[in-house]
């Protein structure tokens, strides 16, 4: 063999030896959330994997698991708090198992608007509560936009609180939310969601709460008659790593995670404004009618359990004094 043809033999075992290097030393990253592939929880998922991914030059790959293929949100998160889950997508509610303080943001009409929400949640503030999350197991990467709620009911209208009285309604599984709902006069049931279409078709609940974009992408309106837009909660949802698996990346793909949820929480944002308006034109092509109820009232009656639920919040009066002093800025 001559000089040159050892040099390439060389050349392309070296190169063979470095490019097996670098597929053994690819980290898999896997996220999960409940919500479908169309929702603005996967669209914050795929520019999170987008922006990993192209900024560590494939050396992590990121693995994208909607429609609860990773099981529910309390599941993925504790789950996550022992390594075996990766990331989660998660709404704020079941988060409140492991970091009770979070209670404070299910709070009803704590928010006036999806945009003074977000602007809360983008800030200093919101960063005070992911911080609730270090001792937990979990790292707070980033608040996702935060999610209007409304209820949807198959029986009557809500065109005022009156209307609401003895309905049974599914709320998501927070004592929060089931003190705000009795207060209200209905019949709070929690339930798992994956019931809640079945229910409403056998008429074992007269209704429900989520937002305009679920409520169609599930299909709610094909038992439902009413979108009642009584928009009692701006729930926040979130992007949440396994301490575990941050602790075990290196300085560099850290910052790169930082920086990917970052561009995450702008996509849910954007995703989520587009979305329910598109939403808001499909619930009217299929026939349900928007209500737009008298929220003075509800609003009213919501204060009523503010005093209940701040005192039974860990760091309740100081985390909501945080988060009216930064809807004042």
């Amino acid at each position: 063999m001559n000089l040159k043809a050892k040099y390439i033999t060389a050349a392309s075992a070296f190169l063979f030896a470095m490019a097996g290097s670098s597929l053994a030393q690819q980290l898999e990253l896997k996220i999960g959330h409940t919500l479908n592939p169309s929702s603005h929880y996967h669209m914050a998922a795929e520019k999170f994997k987008e922006v990993v991914e192209t900024r560590t030059n494939g050396q992590i790959k990121v693995s994208l698991f909607p429609q609860s293929q990773l099981g529910g949100e309390v599941k993925m998160l504790q789950a996550a708090r022992i390594g075996a889950v990766d990331l989660v997508v998660t709404s704020s509610a079941p988060l409140e198992n492991t970091i009770p303080e979070a209670a404070i943001l299910s709070l009803p009409y704590l928010f006036d608007n999806l945009d003074e929400a977000d602007k809360v949640l983008q800030g200093e503030a919101g960063r005070h509560f992911l911080n609730y999350m270090d001792s937990r197991g979990l790292v707070g990467l980033t608040f996702l936009s935060a999610i209007e709620r409304s209820v949807y009911t198959s029986k009557k209208p809500l065109k005022s609180l009156a209307d609401i009285g003895n309905l049974k309604l599914r709320v998501m599984q927070s004592p929060s939310y089931v003190a705000a709902y009795e207060a209200f006069g209905a019949q709070p049931t929690p339930m798992a969601y994956s019931e809640v279409y079945l229910a409403l078709q056998n008429g074992v609940v007269d209704g429900a709460e989520n937002s305009p974009d679920t409520f169609v992408m599930d299909r709610m309106t094909e038992v439902s008659k009413y979108l009642n837009m009584t928009k009692a909660h701006y729930m926040p949802s979130l992007l949440i790593m396994s301490k575990i698996r941050f602790d075990a990346l290196n300085d560099e793909q850290k910052a790169i995670v930082r920086e990917a949820a970052k561009e995450a929480a702008q996509a849910s944002i954007a995703t989520f404004r587009s979305t329910y308006t598109e939403s808001l034109k499909k619930v009217k092509e299929a026939n349900v009618e928007i209500i737009e109820t008298d929220r003075a009232e509800f609003a009213k009656a919501a204060r009523a359990v503010w005093p209940s639920i701040v005192a039974a919040t860990p760091d309740g009066e100081e985390n909501l004094n945080i988060i009216e002093a930064a809807k004042a800025n």
